[in-house]
């Protein structure tokens, strides 16, 4: 994976040339941790999210003397918050189209100012250092955000999904691996057959040490299914190719025996939904405007 953007010096502040009216954004994890713009949050003294959260976007407020906008995914609680935060640490909730325009202006001025390419450097640089957890939460964090703004189809968003998989089959968290990377793979299946091979691979390569009889069984018989229609279209070039697909068949027809599998290609090999969304990409249930935890009166920001 080639990237010719690397992540900016002095805490992933705003591009210069970017439009004045951004909107950051900020992702809570069900663990509680919490990312603003692409950068983990310390939680000294067990803050809570919502108050790390708008003190680092009261700071970039203070930075640029003007109110900054912020979209929250807080998984934590299964919801989208949209803030407006001051200079002075005051905030309160927003309706989703009173900063910027909706659809790809908004996308495109969200996108200029913190580049998500940077953001895959910055994962990346995580994983090879074995910080597999703030390397999990960061790649979580940019692929919710770049489904909620482009849609799981997007080919960003598959980029985000894949490298999360990657990160999760480094963890040993095979069940949310192959989750993530079946559902790239459904993906391809549906747009690009050509490209749906190394997918439909690296998917196989964490079912393969997945031990839970009953999702066994069940992703099984999907992968199955995927390396017969690639099969049919005559796009398994590879022996290596032929080899998996008949692991999947074997190990389905003699039960969940664990089965020992390849190692999937190095993060920087991956490229990036399926008919139906998977289970994270369901959409969020908005805040309601004025809710307490994302509302403060002036001078109350600890940034």
């Amino acid at each position: 994976m080639s990237h010719s953007l690397i992540p900016r010096d002095k805490g992933n502040l705003p591009a210069l040339t970017a439009p004045p009216l951004i909107r950051l954004d900020a992702y809570v994890a069900e663990d509680g941790s919490t990312v603003v713009n692409g950068h983990l949050l310390e939680m000294g003294g067990r803050r809570p999210p919502n108050e790390a959260i708008l003190d680092a976007v009261a700071m970039f407020a203070r930075t640029l003397g003007a109110p900054v906008a912020a979209t929250v995914i807080d998984r934590s609680v299964r919801q989208v918050a949209r803030l407006r935060v001051h200079p002075d640490g005051s905030s309160r909730t927003i309706a989703e189209e009173e900063d910027l325009p909706p659809g790809r202006e908004r996308t495109t001025a969200e996108e200029e100012a913190f580049p998500p390419l940077a953001r895959v450097e910055r994962i990346i640089g995580h994983a090879r250092r074995e910080e597999l957890h703030a390397a999990f939460v960061l790649a979580s964090a940019l692929r919710e955000h770049l489904t909620l703004r482009r849609g799981a189809e997007d080919e960003l968003s598959l980029e985000a999904r894949a490298i999360e998989a990657y990160i999760a089959y480094l963890r040993g968290d095979y069940t949310v691996s192959t989750g993530l990377a079946l559902t790239v793979a459904r993906i391809r299946c549906s747009s690009d057959l050509n490209r749906a091979v190394p997918e439909v691979a690296r998917a196989t390569a964490a079912w393969q040490r997945m031990r839970d009889e009953g999702q066994v069984a069940t992703r099984g018989q999907e992968l199955l299914h995927m390396w017969e229609r690639l099969s049919a279209e005559g796009l398994l070039r590879e022996p290596s190719h032929h080899a998996m697909a008949q692991a999947v068949r074997s190990r389905i027809e003699r039960g969940s025996q664990y089965v020992e599998g390849p190692a999937p290609a190095p993060a920087a090999a991956l490229t990036a939904t399926q008919n139906r969304p998977a289970p994270e990409d369901v959409p969020l249930k908005p805040t309601r405007r004025g809710l307490r935890r994302f509302t403060r009166r002036p001078g109350r920001s600890d940034g």
